[in-house]
């Protein structure tokens, strides 16, 4: 719009008075120029723009706005900047950050090996994601309702043209952004799997999980399938948070538990690493909901503040509970209050209002406190489940819990700046005397969170089997009682006695036939 309106005005004839008066009124808004400069430069002698206006028809763009050949004019510089900008915080978030969090929360003899599940995954995703899955996410395909079309995103042509959504930037950086979502969505899910998972089993999971579970997912609430339209789900409460939650939760199942010691005593071997990993994570979802918007507009600046409105609230409601119910701060369920005020937050982070996403904070801070601190212990189904890090309750409850609240608080307004006109309904709370529309969206709000959760159990449980045909899903007991070393042969501190092998005392070994030469003793 900046660039059109400097363009007409540049464009007329300024020759007589009134189209002076009406250049001399309009360009400051352009100019960042202040009309009362002009008054000035009159009384100093100062040469003004306003006094002569002989040279504004040979006036021209900046150089930095005129569009050419490496930047066409569908294309906003600011926008693409910023983007790019998100997708590197949302990458952070992974590598390091998820790296570093799993490595150091659990034992010391599994930080080599929970840290590489996550980098593995982060570089497997990418190459997935761009020879098939992104055109599979986000692609069309003879009306298909779940997944489109398995080409690959590597052309010239599509990367560097304008995205199909309404936006101004490349395909280039909705391929990327749209990568880091993948990627930390099966890094999340392998929270669930620490401690235990047969490594070339893990290989052999992440491209078949993203191919398809992760890809229907997106396809069907973000893409062209038959949820398009109907399920508000801002940045992935549903298609990251619930289905990494479900997915972890269900391959633990089939995975099996960790060694015996392991679950009764895994104490994390680096709490200032968690703290910092936390920091990369909390930090970096400016980026995840800032860029969902995939401009720098009004959005973008809501949805950044709510989100550390939500996540800040979260942490001190968690701390406050459990410092009243078991009379310590934990540092470790600090790290947890944050991580589901962040999924809280995520389905309707643009959407509504800073005041709703503080009561999504106390939300998220109280009900996953609830059911990990409370419900898992006393209840059997958990128990008889090894969930690592409590990633289902982290992120599916709290994915599922925002994904609600997002159905009920999401404004109209809003909704209309981020998608257009009538394209969602409106949240429940903001229907006015028109119930029925709200209604119906808490209604679609509960079908997406059933088929999300219904499909990840069903296809990881099918990969699953599959993969345990070729290898096994666990390590043996051997190398469960060893961990790193045994997997790796590498280790992540110099220190002894935490299930680690014992080297092998060295012994001088003589030849035989220097031990022939040598004279007996009498």
């Amino acid at each position: 719009m900046l660039v059109y309106s400097y363009n007409i005005i540049l464009m007329g004839d300024y020759s007589n008075v009134s189209r002076q008066r009406k250049l001399q009124k309009w360009l400051p808004f352009i100019l960042k120029t202040p009309p009362s400069m002009s008054k000035i430069s009159k009384k100093r002698k100062f040469p003004s723009l306003f006094m002569s206006f002989e040279g504004y028809q040979s006036w021209s763009l900046p150089s930095g706005l005129v569009p050419d050949e490496a930047s066409p004019e569908w294309l906003s510089k600011g926008d693409n900047a910023w983007e790019l900008t998100a997708t590197s915080f949302v990458g952070l978030q992974s590598v390091p950050g998820l790296v570093m969090l799993y490595g150091s929360m659990v034992k010391k003899k599994w930080a080599v090996n929970s840290a590489f599940m996550a980098l593995y995954a982060f570089a497997a995703a990418l190459l997935c994601w761009v020879l098939w899955a992104h055109q599979m996410s986000f692609g069309y395909y003879k009306n298909s309702p779940l997944v489109g079309k398995p080409v690959n995103s590597l052309s010239n042509v599509f990367l560097l043209g304008p995205t199909h959504v309404h936006s101004m930037l490349p395909n280039a950086d909705y391929v990327f952004y749209q990568f880091a979502f993948a990627a930390i969505t099966v890094i999340l899910l392998a929270g669930s799997l620490l401690g235990r998972m047969n490594f070339y089993a893990w290989m052999i999971f992440v491209p078949l999980w993203l191919t398809f579970s992760y890809s229907v997912g997106a396809f069907t609430i973000w893409g062209y399938g038959f949820l398009q339209h109907k399920i508000i789900d801002y940045a992935g409460g549903y298609v990251i948070h619930l289905s990494s939650g479900v997915a972890g939760f269900t391959a633990a199942y089939w995975v099996g538990p960790r060694h015996s010691h392991d679950r009764q005593h895994f104490p994390p071997n680096n709490i200032i690493q968690i703290l910092g990993g936390a920091g990369f994570l909390w930090l970096g979802w400016t980026g995840f909901n800032g860029g969902s918007p995939l401009s720098a507009g009004l959005v973008t600046s809501l949805a950044v503040i709510n989100t550390h409105i939500c996540t800040a609230t979260s942490l001190l409601v968690w701390l406050a509970l459990d410092m009243v119910v078991y009379k310590k701060s934990s540092v470790i369920g600090a790290v947890q209050g944050m991580i589901t005020g962040l999924v809280c937050i995520t389905p309707g982070a643009g959407l509504v209002d800073p005041w709703a996403a503080a009561l999504m904070g106390v939300m998220s801070g109280s009900i996953p406190w609830y059911t990990m601190m409370i419900l898992h212990r006393k209840s059997a189904f958990f128990q008889s489940v090894d969930d690592t890090l409590g990633v289902f309750h982290t992120h599916a409850v709290a994915g599922v819990l925002g994904g609600l609240l997002s159905g009920l608080f999401a404004k109209p307004k809003l909704l209309n700046l981020m998608y257009g006109n009538d394209v969602y309904g409106p949240g429940l709370l903001h229907s006015g005397g028109h119930i029925h529309p709200g209604l119906k969206q808490m209604a679609y709000q509960f079908v997406g969170a059933i088929f999300i959760a219904a499909w990840n159990a069903v296809v990881t449980s099918i990969i699953c089997l599959v993969i345990s045909r070729i290898v096994n899903l666990r390590m043996d007991e051997e190398d469960l009682e060893v961990g790193d070393d045994a997997v790796h042969g590498e280790e992540a501190y110099a220190l002894w006695g935490d299930g680690e092998r014992m080297p092998k005392p060295r012994r001088l070994c003589i030849p035989l036939i220097c031990r022939r030469l040598m004279p007996t003793p009498v």
